[in-house]
């Protein structure tokens, strides 16, 4: 009980912009639900943590804003090849490494645009985690691994080893390609297919109970109902193994979709684990559907995911674990 007073006052304390772009969709089902089935990308370059330089600012003008945007995708150009960039959100790369940190090149990317607000984080009011002492995480679960040679594939990252990837949720969160999912309905499921590393939440929405608790699962338990014109998603059991933001296996997440028009889904989530946090969090911005952000005419049918072809036994793996045996061999 007191987990969802928590999370139902974090959810009060969204901003009254944030709440206000929930308005009612005519779109319907033919079974009268909101329908919120299209191709979305929830890419965008507005950080999750509010930076240090934006300290006690919530907003931007729609023109700083604009001149933000102009100057984010300058500096992480993947195209360039001077200097020390990365071309991603890393800078500061030594030379040598230049050329191998923009291996992706702006033609694969889908970077969004920065939003008037600061941060995806709306509550606290100061736009950052609230991390407990020592529990701000150093590395994701997802990206790199144990070892400076690795012995086996279970030593790297859910992401190397094509299992999962930390954008694609639950919670979902931006990243610089694939950002893009599909939502499919039908009267009592709702599916939430992602194009990054192809994975599929099947969501009940038959109001049956979650599993038992010792059953854990990578991307948890999930469960939704409708709450006027909001599907909202409540998901628990999670592993230990995927650590969102430093959360451990008491992770609990709740997820609030609302079709604000054709083209835009008001995406919302708070996330409760006390071994982690010194509260529950939240973090809300909008989703277009894909074929509005490639530029298409608002209500354009047509935008696609497509496979990504990732899978266990990939070659990366198979050329990073031969790179580490020649390395062992090398200081033999």
């Amino acid at each position: 009980m007191a987990r969802k007073i928590a999370l139902a006052c974090a959810f009060s304390m969204l901003p009254a912009g944030v709440l206000a772009q929930s308005g009612t969709s005519s779109i319907r089902t033919p079974w009268g639900h909101p329908d919120l089935q299209a191709v979305w990308t929830s890419a965008t370059l507005t950080p999750l943590e509010r930076p240090a330089e934006m300290e006690g600012r919530a907003e931007l003008t729609a023109e700083e804003a604009a001149a933000s945007t102009a100057l984010e995708l300058q500096r992480i150009d993947g195209d360039q090849r001077a200097g020390t960039g990365r071309g991603d959100r890393q800078a500061g790369t030594p030379d040598g490494r230049t050329d191998v940190g923009r291996a992706y090149n702006e033609f694969w990317r889908e970077r969004g645009r920065m939003l008037q607000q600061t941060s995806l984080i709306v509550a606290p009011a100061d736009g950052r985690i609230p991390y407990k002492p020592g529990a701000r995480p150093t590395e994701s679960p997802y990206h790199g691994g144990t070892g400076e040679f690795p012995a086996g594939p279970e030593t790297r990252g859910l992401a190397e080893q094509c299992i999962a990837w930390g954008s694609a949720g639950p919670p979902m969160q931006p990243t610089t390609y694939n950002s893009n999912f599909q939502l499919l309905q039908t009267p009592d499921h709702v599916a939430i297919v992602n194009e990054m590393i192809h994975d599929v939440r099947i969501v009940p929405l038959d109001g049956r109970p979650h599993v038992a608790g010792d059953i854990r699962q990578l991307l948890g338990d999930s469960r939704g109902h409708w709450e006027g014109d909001a599907l909202v998603v409540v998901t628990a059991n999670f592993t230990d193994k995927t650590r969102f933001a430093g959360s451990g296996t008491g992770l609990h997440l709740v997820e609030r979709f609302t079709r604000v028009d054709g083209d835009t889904l008001l995406y919302e989530y708070t996330v409760d684990d006390d071994s982690a946090w010194t509260r529950p969090w939240s973090a809300s911005w909008p989703f277009s559907t894909l074929g509005a952000a490639l530029g298409a005419e608002p209500g354009t049918p047509g935008a696609h995911i497509f496979e990504y072809a990732c899978h266990e036994g990939n070659y990366g793996m198979t050329n990073l674990l031969a790179g580490a045996r020649a390395l062992e061999r090398a200081q033999e």
